[in-house]
């Protein structure tokens, strides 16, 4: 286990407030998880904007009877094969499929694949959520 660091901090009383209210609503036990929660937020989204090695997910919903839709998210896919680790295909109801495309790799791959599925005609939605390998992050 790591080894522990205590400090201080000065906030504004409205602030730190704000902060225990976030806490509680996050369901954080003490401000030290809460704390550790949003510096390693903060220290994944630095990965990413330094174009470090990175892993997350790509969300979108569409409609599957559009035609030529599918075909086309899937060649989209191929295309960005090497950054792809597993896509996930889920039936939210008769016309509308979630698909979630877990991705590794370069941050601007991962991007490129966001825009390109985006761009596709007859998607509803599509969101990538940042995430990390973990290897940079205590």
């Amino acid at each position: 286990m790591a080894k522990l660091v205590r400090f201080g901090v000065s906030l504004e009383k409205d602030l730190l407030d704000d902060f225990d209210r976030f806490i509680r609503e996050g369901g954080f036990t003490n401000r030290s998880q809460g704390l550790r929660s949003l510096i390693r937020e903060q220290l994944v989204k630095r990965e990413w904007l330094k174009g470090k090695e990175v892993a997350g997910t790509i969300t979108l919903v569409y409609d599957h009877h559009r035609r030529e839709l599918v075909t086309k998210l899937i060649s989209v896919q191929h295309d960005f094969h090497d950054a792809i680790v597993s896509t996930q295909h889920i039936h939210l109801d008769h016309n509308n499929c979630l698909e979630i495309v877990v991705v590794k790799g370069k941050p601007n791959q991962a991007q490129e694949l966001l825009q390109a599925l985006k761009a596709t005609k007859g998607v509803k939605h599509c969101a990538i959520s940042m995430a990390t390998t973990g290897n940079k992050i205590p």
